[in-house]
Protein backbone atom coordinates (compact mmCIF):
# COMPACT_ATOMS: atom_id res chain seq x y z
CA UNK A 1 0.00 0.00 0.00
CA UNK A 2 1.53 3.34 -1.05
CA UNK A 3 1.19 6.61 0.87
CA UNK A 4 -1.74 7.74 -1.29
CA UNK A 5 -3.66 4.53 -0.55
CA UNK A 6 -2.71 4.73 3.14
CA UNK A 7 -4.00 8.30 3.26
CA UNK A 8 -7.33 7.27 1.72
CA UNK A 9 -7.67 4.50 4.35
CA UNK A 10 -6.88 6.98 7.15
CA UNK A 11 -9.41 9.43 5.72
CA UNK A 12 -12.12 6.74 5.66
CA UNK A 13 -11.37 6.06 9.34
CA UNK A 14 -11.75 9.78 10.13
CA UNK A 15 -8.03 10.28 10.87
CA UNK A 16 -7.85 13.49 8.87
CA UNK A 17 -4.58 14.83 10.28
CA UNK A 18 -2.72 11.60 9.50
CA UNK A 19 -4.35 11.49 6.05
CA UNK A 20 -3.32 15.10 5.35
CA UNK A 21 0.28 14.37 6.33
CA UNK A 22 0.41 11.32 4.03
CA UNK A 23 -1.22 13.15 1.10
CA UNK A 24 1.25 15.98 1.57
CA UNK A 25 4.19 13.58 1.48
CA UNK A 26 2.77 11.84 -1.61
CA UNK A 27 2.38 15.18 -3.42
CA UNK A 28 5.96 16.20 -2.49
CA UNK A 29 7.23 12.89 -3.86
CA UNK A 30 4.93 12.89 -6.94
CA UNK A 31 4.32 16.58 -7.78
CA UNK A 32 3.13 15.78 -11.32
CA UNK A 33 0.47 13.25 -10.23
CA UNK A 34 -3.01 14.89 -10.31
CA UNK A 35 -4.53 12.10 -8.18
CA UNK A 36 -2.69 13.28 -5.07
CA UNK A 37 -4.12 16.78 -5.46
CA UNK A 38 -7.64 15.44 -6.08
CA UNK A 39 -7.53 13.26 -2.97
CA UNK A 40 -6.16 16.10 -0.84
CA UNK A 41 -8.93 18.32 -2.26
CA UNK A 42 -11.53 15.74 -1.19
CA UNK A 43 -10.02 15.68 2.30
CA UNK A 44 -10.15 19.48 2.53
CA UNK A 45 -13.82 19.34 1.44
CA UNK A 46 -14.49 16.91 4.33
CA UNK A 47 -13.08 19.37 6.85
CA UNK A 48 -14.83 22.31 5.17
CA UNK A 49 -11.72 24.12 3.95
CA UNK A 50 -13.36 24.96 0.65
CA UNK A 51 -11.00 27.66 -0.73
CA UNK A 52 -7.98 25.36 -0.22
CA UNK A 53 -9.88 22.40 -1.70
CA UNK A 54 -10.67 24.48 -4.80
CA UNK A 55 -6.98 25.28 -5.28
CA UNK A 56 -6.08 21.57 -5.12
CA UNK A 57 -8.74 20.55 -7.65
CA UNK A 58 -7.63 23.35 -9.98
CA UNK A 59 -3.98 22.24 -9.64
CA UNK A 60 -5.03 18.70 -10.63
CA UNK A 61 -6.80 20.07 -13.72
CA UNK A 62 -3.74 22.18 -14.60
CA UNK A 63 -1.70 18.93 -14.57
CA UNK A 64 -4.35 16.92 -16.44
CA UNK A 65 -7.24 18.75 -18.08
CA UNK A 66 -9.04 15.40 -18.51
CA UNK A 67 -9.02 14.60 -14.77
CA UNK A 68 -12.74 13.82 -14.49
CA UNK A 69 -12.74 13.36 -10.70
CA UNK A 70 -11.21 16.83 -10.24
CA UNK A 71 -14.20 18.34 -12.04
CA UNK A 72 -16.48 16.19 -9.88
CA UNK A 73 -14.73 17.57 -6.79
CA UNK A 74 -15.21 21.13 -8.02
CA UNK A 75 -18.87 20.35 -8.73
CA UNK A 76 -19.37 19.21 -5.13
CA UNK A 77 -17.57 22.30 -3.87
CA UNK A 78 -19.77 24.69 -5.85
CA UNK A 79 -22.87 22.70 -4.81
CA UNK A 80 -21.88 23.16 -1.14
CA UNK A 81 -21.61 26.90 -1.80
CA UNK A 82 -25.01 26.94 -3.60
CA UNK A 83 -23.32 28.13 -6.82
CA UNK A 84 -25.46 25.77 -8.84
CA UNK A 85 -24.62 26.97 -12.36
CA UNK A 86 -20.91 26.31 -11.74
CA UNK A 87 -21.70 22.98 -10.04
CA UNK A 88 -23.75 21.90 -13.06
CA UNK A 89 -20.96 22.88 -15.47
CA UNK A 90 -18.37 20.83 -13.56
CA UNK A 91 -20.55 17.74 -13.09
CA UNK A 92 -21.36 17.77 -16.81
CA UNK A 93 -17.66 18.06 -17.64
CA UNK A 94 -16.87 15.08 -15.39
CA UNK A 95 -19.51 12.99 -17.21
CA UNK A 96 -18.25 14.13 -20.64
CA UNK A 97 -14.78 12.96 -19.60
CA UNK A 98 -16.13 9.50 -18.84
CA UNK A 99 -16.89 9.48 -15.11
CA UNK A 100 -19.60 6.82 -15.14
CA UNK A 101 -20.60 6.63 -11.47
CA UNK A 102 -23.98 6.97 -9.78
CA UNK A 103 -22.77 9.85 -7.56
CA UNK A 104 -21.93 12.26 -10.37
CA UNK A 105 -25.28 11.67 -12.13
CA UNK A 106 -27.09 12.01 -8.80
CA UNK A 107 -25.34 15.27 -7.94
CA UNK A 108 -26.02 16.71 -11.40
CA UNK A 109 -29.68 15.75 -11.00
CA UNK A 110 -29.83 17.38 -7.54
CA UNK A 111 -28.18 20.52 -8.93
CA UNK A 112 -30.79 20.79 -11.68
CA UNK A 113 -33.53 20.27 -9.07
CA UNK A 114 -32.06 23.16 -7.06
CA UNK A 115 -32.25 25.27 -10.22
CA UNK A 116 -35.90 24.12 -10.59
CA UNK A 117 -35.08 22.42 -13.90
CA UNK A 118 -36.97 19.33 -12.82
CA UNK A 119 -37.48 17.73 -16.23
CA UNK A 120 -33.83 18.22 -17.13
CA UNK A 121 -32.90 16.47 -13.86
CA UNK A 122 -34.88 13.32 -14.75
CA UNK A 123 -32.47 11.51 -17.12
CA UNK A 124 -29.52 12.07 -14.76
CA UNK A 125 -31.40 10.83 -11.69
CA UNK A 126 -32.70 7.85 -13.67
CA UNK A 127 -29.13 7.02 -14.75
CA UNK A 128 -28.00 7.23 -11.12
CA UNK A 129 -30.66 4.65 -10.12
CA UNK A 130 -29.46 2.37 -12.94
CA UNK A 131 -25.82 2.60 -11.84
CA UNK A 132 -26.64 2.00 -8.15
CA UNK A 133 -29.78 -0.06 -7.78
CA UNK A 134 -29.56 -0.41 -3.99
CA UNK A 135 -29.66 3.22 -2.87
CA UNK A 136 -33.09 4.27 -1.56
CA UNK A 137 -32.21 7.97 -1.71
CA UNK A 138 -31.33 7.94 -5.41
CA UNK A 139 -34.64 6.25 -6.17
CA UNK A 140 -36.55 8.67 -3.94
CA UNK A 141 -35.01 11.74 -5.63
CA UNK A 142 -35.91 10.31 -9.04
CA UNK A 143 -39.51 9.88 -7.86
CA UNK A 144 -39.49 13.41 -6.48
CA UNK A 145 -38.24 14.85 -9.77
CA UNK A 146 -41.04 12.97 -11.58
CA UNK A 147 -43.61 14.47 -9.19
CA UNK A 148 -42.06 17.94 -9.54
CA UNK A 149 -42.30 17.56 -13.33
CA UNK A 150 -46.05 16.78 -13.02
CA UNK A 151 -45.50 13.11 -13.89
CA UNK A 152 -47.56 12.12 -10.85
CA UNK A 153 -48.75 8.77 -12.25
CA UNK A 154 -45.14 7.77 -13.01
CA UNK A 155 -43.89 8.98 -9.61
CA UNK A 156 -46.30 6.83 -7.57
CA UNK A 157 -44.76 3.39 -8.31
CA UNK A 158 -41.28 4.82 -7.72
CA UNK A 159 -42.23 5.99 -4.21
CA UNK A 160 -43.87 2.61 -3.56
CA UNK A 161 -40.65 0.89 -4.62
CA UNK A 162 -38.75 3.08 -2.12
CA UNK A 163 -41.12 1.85 0.63
CA UNK A 164 -40.66 -1.76 -0.49
CA UNK A 165 -36.97 -1.29 0.26
CA UNK A 166 -37.37 0.95 3.31
CA UNK A 167 -40.82 0.97 4.92
CA UNK A 168 -39.73 3.80 7.26
CA UNK A 169 -38.88 6.33 4.53
CA UNK A 170 -40.98 9.22 5.86
CA UNK A 171 -40.61 11.44 2.76
CA UNK A 172 -41.82 8.63 0.48
CA UNK A 173 -44.89 8.22 2.73
CA UNK A 174 -45.49 11.97 2.64
CA UNK A 175 -45.29 12.14 -1.16
CA UNK A 176 -47.61 9.15 -1.55
CA UNK A 177 -50.03 11.00 0.74
CA UNK A 178 -49.87 14.04 -1.55
CA UNK A 179 -50.48 11.80 -4.58
CA UNK A 180 -53.46 10.16 -2.84
CA UNK A 181 -54.92 13.63 -2.20
CA UNK A 182 -54.35 14.45 -5.86
CA UNK A 183 -56.32 11.29 -6.75
CA UNK A 184 -59.04 12.25 -4.23
CA UNK A 185 -58.25 9.42 -1.80
CA UNK A 186 -58.14 11.32 1.53
CA UNK A 187 -58.29 8.28 3.84
CA UNK A 188 -55.33 6.63 2.16
CA UNK A 189 -53.52 10.00 2.16
CA UNK A 190 -54.12 10.35 5.91
CA UNK A 191 -52.60 6.94 6.53
CA UNK A 192 -49.43 7.90 4.65
CA UNK A 193 -49.15 11.21 6.51
CA UNK A 194 -49.58 9.35 9.83
CA UNK A 195 -46.87 6.87 8.90
CA UNK A 196 -44.53 9.70 7.88
CA UNK A 197 -45.10 11.26 11.32
CA UNK A 198 -44.65 7.92 13.06
CA UNK A 199 -41.16 7.58 11.56
CA UNK A 200 -40.34 11.30 11.69
CA UNK A 201 -42.44 13.12 14.33
CA UNK A 202 -41.11 16.57 13.30
CA UNK A 203 -42.17 16.15 9.64
CA UNK A 204 -43.89 19.54 9.28
CA UNK A 205 -45.28 18.91 5.79
CA UNK A 206 -46.82 15.59 6.84
CA UNK A 207 -48.36 17.25 9.91
CA UNK A 208 -49.88 19.94 7.68
CA UNK A 209 -51.10 17.31 5.23
CA UNK A 210 -52.77 15.32 8.02
CA UNK A 211 -54.42 18.47 9.35
CA UNK A 212 -55.75 19.29 5.88
CA UNK A 213 -57.14 15.75 5.48
CA UNK A 214 -58.74 15.89 8.94
CA UNK A 215 -60.57 19.04 7.89
CA UNK A 216 -61.65 17.34 4.66
CA UNK A 217 -63.01 14.15 6.19
CA UNK A 218 -64.02 15.51 9.59
CA UNK A 219 -61.73 13.35 11.72
CA UNK A 220 -61.12 14.36 15.30
CA UNK A 221 -57.76 16.05 15.54
CA UNK A 222 -55.25 13.95 17.38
Amino acid sequence: MNKNQQAIAEMRDGNYETAAKLFNEWIEEHPEDPVGYINFGNLLMHINELPRAKAFFEKAIALDEDAATAYYGLGNLFFEQSVYARAQENFQKAIELGLEEADVYYMLGLTLQKEEQFRLALPYLLRATELDQNDDELLFQYGLALAQSDYVTEAEPVFRKVLDRNAQHSDAHYNLGVIDLYHDKPKSARQHFEEALQYQPDHVLAANGKKKVDELIGHDHK
